[in-house]
């Protein structure tokens, strides 16, 4: 059958890309690091200096296709097959019992619990600003117009379980769902061979999850987007992922699936000039670089000294790395760029439009005004990238590989519809109605235009 074959297909998850450079002297190797510095390149080159790690292939989407239609037809039974090869041998039910989620919480140490709910108190506050009040607009006389926003009914949520228990993804999902008022919120998580990890459960429970599924990769996109016997059909999918998961949400998409936003391999950017501290820069690039083995790392500056001691700190600090093998493979998709103009540095910046933007300068709110394209902005050096990741309210769910050029990041608007309102009185439609019909007989649709004049004719028969 064909799902045996993307089993094999499928198992390649971990990827390490190698990208092929020439020798154009715009960099120099330094130290032991695999972490380059260039020095002013030409901007012709800045495209391949910032390529990303990406794996986009006939192999990828012929697995992700295979995948997305056994679990189309199939439904539960491929989700537990899958489950068994990849997460878990003994997985028998994919659905997450109140007493698995309530045995959870005895699992959990206070403080963790206290960290949970102060990160999402502030996450909530901060959403909870977005909301907006409807506000009636008289365009003219007897036309009124509105927009409310209206929650989206049923949401699945993505949590990876992989090398990390992603927990934090859930505050920043089902927080702002409940907030929007959704009345399904489904998670889709793998189950490992110990079990899920407590800290989603809780979460889970304590955010406002309706329902939880032991399903993961391209297969729980699938089933949160087809449907099967247990898992229920979503109207959008939310949640980062492998390059399997990121590429299976792009193809429900296309099939009429909503998602949250194109999202990749974790990335962040830091600019910096001589106030910065290198042990701050280097211990922010490095936190990028423990996601996974294609996250990158961009240090932009302009100062040679700033470079080169950040490079030595970085060498330093990953030899303390919990997640050492990660973090030494993802140094080479990672660079120091050191430029002696500011305007290179600014364009630099937005053209390769980073998903984490750390502002690491003097008077670095005058600075973060020259941002243009940026997922989420982090002002002066005590402001770490890992406090929008957990704690400090914003949201972490951001758009990847240069799509801050035309996307958000996750929002309370990322789970609601915007709906347009109109009422138009008598005397309204008296004073509009020939505007409508002018424009609907130039454009030749009759139709349109009798709409308009069927009404204005009654007005005129019943006035008289």
């Amino acid at each position: 059958m064909c799902h045996r074959k993307s089993f094999k297909q499928y198992a390649v998850a971990s990827l390490e890309t190698e990208h092929s450079e020439s020798d154009t002297g715009l960099y120099r190797q330094t130290l032991t690091s695999n972490m380059k510095i260039y020095t002013n390149p030409e901007r012709n080159s800045w495209n391949e200096i910032t390529r990303r790690a990406t794996m986009q292939n006939v192999e990828l989407l012929h697995t992700v296709e295979s995948i997305l239609q056994e679990v189309k037809t199939r439904g539960d039974e491929a989700l537990i097959e899958y489950g068994q090869k990849f997460d878990n041998p003994s997985l028998s039910n994919i659905v997450v019992s109140s007493d698995e989620i309530q045995a959870a919480s005895q699992h959990i140490s206070e403080d963790l619990k206290h960290a949970i709910h102060t990160a999402i108190r502030n996450i909530r506050t901060f959403h909870s600003r977005q909301e907006e009040i409807p506000s009636v607009t008289e365009t003219q006389f007897g036309v009124k117009c509105w927009r409310k926003s209206i929650a989206i009914e049923k949401v699945g949520l993505y949590i990876p379980g992989g090398t990390a228990p992603l927990f934090s993804t859930i505050l920043m999902l089902a927080v702002p769902a409940t907030i929007a008022g959704c009345k399904e919120i489904v998670l889709c998580t793998p189950e490992g061979k110990t079990g899920i990890h407590p800290a989603i459960l809780y979460a889970a429970e304590q955010t406002g999850v309706t329902a939880i599924y032991k399903a993961g990769g391209a297969q729980a996109i699938a089933a949160m987007a087809y449907g099967t016997e247990t898992v229920p059909k979503v109207h959008k999918i939310f949640g980062p992922g492998n390059q399997f998961v990121t590429q299976a949400k792009m193809m429900v998409n296309a099939q009429g699936i909503a998602i949250d936003m194109p999202a990749g391999p974790s990335e962040v950017m830091v600019v910096a000039d001589e106030s910065a501290r290198p042990e701050f820069i280097a211990a922010d690039l490095l936190s990028q670089c423990e996601h996974g083995k294609d996250s990158q790392a961009i240090l932009v500056t302009n100062s040679h000294e700033i470079a080169t001691k950040t490079l030595e700190e970085v060498n330093t600090q990953i030899i303390q790395s919990g997640r050492k093998e990660l973090t030494e493979a993802s140094k080479q998709n990672s660079r120091i760029v050191v430029f002696d103009s500011q305007e290179d540095n600014v364009d630099f910046m937005n053209e390769y439009a980073p998903e984490h933007l750390i502002l690491s300068v003097k008077n670095a709110f005058q600075y973060s005004k020259k941002v243009i394209n940026a997922g989420s902005v982090f002002l002066g050096n005590y402001s770490p990238e890992s406090a929008g990741d957990y704690a400090s309210g914003t949201n972490h769910t951001l758009p990847t590989n240069g799509y801050a050029k035309a996307f958000s990041g996750v929002s309370l608007d990322s789970f609601v519809k915007k709906v347009t309102f109109q009422e138009i009185t008598e005397d309204g439609l008296r004073d509009i109605g020939p505007i409508i019909e002018t424009m609907a007989e130039t454009e030749m649709l009759d139709a349109h235009k009798n709409a308009v004049s069927i009404r204005l004719q009654y007005l005129q028969n019943n006035n008289n």
